[in-house]
């Protein structure tokens, strides 16, 4: 009867936390990686081309013939996008997207062709670091609660 408690109370904190698309955590004033790599091993630098998107189809960074492209970049990003050009050779198309704002939360689709690969990142910007420091407090509490809850059951039930 424990267990069972114990798998619900487990359940119940890790429901919102296990997705199958990944989802990163930024701060606002802050810098987050929002990766994408293909999983394609015989990638020519000079055959490909990566596109970063955000939810408004905006073009936040553009890697044309394995060379950045910032000519058409949307101006919400201007100066605010990093990458890793040595990675590249290793299909690491990953980008540091730096002072973070409230606007910039949503989906990022990040579209690797001639592979037709398309990988989508959720950004979700949290306010400041003292809400991380909440959403730990409330972890912590759900889980002394359900401590709490199973000790009662078993003071009770047997």
């Amino acid at each position: 009867m424990i267990n069972r408690w114990f798998f619900i109370c487990a359940f119940a904190l890790l429901i919102n936390k296990v997705s199958l698309q990944v989802t990163v955590e930024g701060f606002i004033s802050g810098s987050v990686v929002l990766p994408c790599s293909s999983t394609e091993h015989d990638l020519t630098l000079q055959d490909t081309d990566v596109h970063w998107r955000d939810k408004d189809s905006k073009i936040v960074f553009d890697i044309v013939k394995g060379e950045d492209s910032i000519a058409e970049q949307n101006s919400q990003y201007k100066n605010r996008v990093e990458t890793f050009p040595d990675e590249y050779k290793r299909g690491n198309f990953s980008i540091i997207l730096t002072n973070l704002q409230h606007t910039d939360a949503g989906e990022f689709s990040c579209f690797i062709t001639p592979s037709d690969e398309q990988k989508t990142v959720e950004l979700i910007i949290t306010g400041s670091t003292a809400e991380k420091g909440n959403n730990l407090f409330t972890i912590w509490m759900t889980i002394l609660t359900c401590v709490f809850l199973c000790y009662l059951h078993q003071l009770f039930c047997l």
